[in-house]
């Protein structure tokens, strides 16, 4: 009779445990997926755990990765590219375009106001820095670009992304973004 109760007692208290670490995750989960302007950025320590090496050197290093030789230069899928810390919507797929330099390149933002431009003058050079408003994630660089639809090209670093193809864009808490995708028709 005492081993029933107490394997009863074991049976609860696994079950309730399992049940805690359940929503536990969950509650992660929805801290974590889609983008939430009220979720507060993390700091550079919460940060340097979460993130990759690469990603940590990018976006608060000022770093940047090898041409040709990162995940997003050639990408050709359609949807959004979002904050590596935020997770906030940047640029989408349909401004991304070749500029011939081996990091992905867009010819616009979604917003401007999503970003913040500074002068860089580091490396003997004068450029424009280009940085995400809310997380001060560094990015890239913004230069003139003739081949740019508008004339600029926003030369950014993968590791400064996230990308959600729009298949997924639902599942990971971005539907609200899908308009971005709609293709617009080309004025005459």
């Amino acid at each position: 009779m005492l081993s029933t109760y107490i394997g009863v007692t074991i049976a609860v208290v696994l079950t309730a445990g399992a049940l805690y670490f359940f929503f536990l995750a969950q509650k992660e989960k929805s801290e974590t997926t889609g983008f939430d302007p009220n979720r507060p950025v993390p700091s550079d320590a919460v940060l340097k755990r979460l993130l990759k090496t690469e990603e940590y050197f990018v976006v608060r290093e000022g770093g940047t990765q090898p041409p040709f030789q990162n995940a997003f230069w050639e990408n050709a899928r359609t949807g959004i590219y979002v904050d590596v810390i935020t997770g906030e919507p940047l640029f989408t797929s349909l401004d991304k375009y070749d500029s011939g330099i081996g990091m992905p390149s867009f010819s616009k933002p979604i917003s401007k106001d999503l970003l913040v431009e500074n002068l860089d003058t580091s490396h003997d050079m004068q450029r424009t820095e280009v940085r995400a408003k809310r997380s001060n994630a560094h990015l890239g660089h913004l230069y003139p670009d003739p081949k740019s639809s508008t004339g600029q090209c926003y030369a950014v670093n993968s590791a400064a992304f996230h990308f959600i193809p729009i298949e997924k864009m639902k599942d990971e808490g971005y539907e609200g973004f899908l308009s971005l995708l709609e293709k617009k028709p080309a004025t005459p």
